[in-house]
């Protein structure tokens, strides 16, 4: 099996991780402040993966402990508007396929700070994105609402979260102010995890002492809300993440997390069955609207994988 195929392979599995974290999240967030819980699933699931991968600490130069910070502080300004948006109520389908439009806006980013060609599938899949966005976003009176928003912005910055992910495990050239290139090295899978989420932990963490009460946790602590952070912390988090920078580690391709396509499905199934979701109205549309965006943007996979099948 090629890396290509072995990094669709894991990106598929991290799909249904990733789900199954929505319900994680959930529940916790019912019993604890949003940052904190934040602060302890990223936290957790970043020291795991520290001891687990010490040694490999050692060999790491400034500059991919700076790589590796710099995606952490990215990604943790995505996972407080994300929080914000499940602590809002927003059903978790909706929520779901909001933040799956992030795999829409990366090639666009990676074209603004990078250069990167854009695939001439994201623009026909951008305004049906943006159509659906605004379906799910807008009320009758066509305000914003809130808890919409905030999971857009999410996905804005998720969506730059996984470009620097990808170059931070993949090797690239930089051009310094001498305008000589050089190839800047790859931080390996493990650690360049594990630090990223310790960094979102502690942001988390200090943004949760300055802004909430933590007597909330004493108030509702009890064995649930162990279990439900454990679980976010080393399955919806620690064996996610790791799993899927890896996955990035064995393609360059900045485009690669598209095939994550199936994860809002899997997350508004798992709702209808834990929660009783249903997604009915302009939510129905707009969901549908983002769905058949992200299948355009992966079109060329899709023929890939058909004539694969024929032949």
């Amino acid at each position: 099996m090629s890396n290509a195929a072995k990094a669709d392979v894991l990106l598929v599995l991290v799909t249904i991780l990733a789900a199954v974290s929505w319900i994680f999240s959930k529940e916790a967030v019912l019993l604890m402040p949003p940052f904190l819980f934040i602060c302890l699933r990223f936290l957790l699931a970043g020291i795991l993966l520290l001891v687990v991968g010490f040694n490999q600490f050692h060999d790491l130069t400034w500059n991919q402990y700076r790589q590796s910070i710099i995606v952490g502080c990215v990604f943790a300004i995505g996972m407080c508007f994300w929080i914000m948006g499940l602590y809002s109520g927003v059903s978790l389908g909706v929520a779901s396929f909001i933040t799956s439009s992030a795999v829409i806006f990366s090639p666009i980013i990676a074209r603004i700070f990078y250069g990167e060609a854009v695939p001439i599938s994201t623009w026909y899949a951008m305004p049906f994105a943006l159509l659906g966005l605004g379906y799910l976003s807008l009320s009758g009176e066509l305000t914003i609402q809130l808890g919409q928003l905030l999971f857009i912005f999410s996905a804005l910055f998720v969506a730059l979260f996984f470009v620097l992910n990808s170059r931070a495990a993949n090797h690239h050239e930089l051009v310094g102010l001498d305008e000589k290139s050089r190839i800047s090295e790859k931080v390996p899978a493990l650690p360049l995890t594990a630090i990223a989420l310790m960094t979102v932990g502690i942001l988390s963490g200090s943004l949760s002492f300055i802004v909430e009460s933590w007597s909330e946790v004493a108030d509702n602590f009890s064995a649930s809300l162990i279990g439900w952070v454990l679980a976010s912390a080393f399955i919806g988090t620690a064996l996610r993440f790791f799993m899927q920078t890896h996955a990035q580690s064995l393609s360059s391709n900045s485009h690669g997390v598209v095939i994550m396509i199936v994860e809002p499905i899997w997350t508004a199934l798992l709702a209808a069955v834990w929660f009783s979701e249903k997604l009915v109205g302009n939510d129905l549309i707009g969901c549908a609207l983002v769905f058949l965006s992200v299948i355009i943007i992966r079109w060329t996979l899709f023929k890939k994988l058909f004539k694969y099948r024929l032949t």
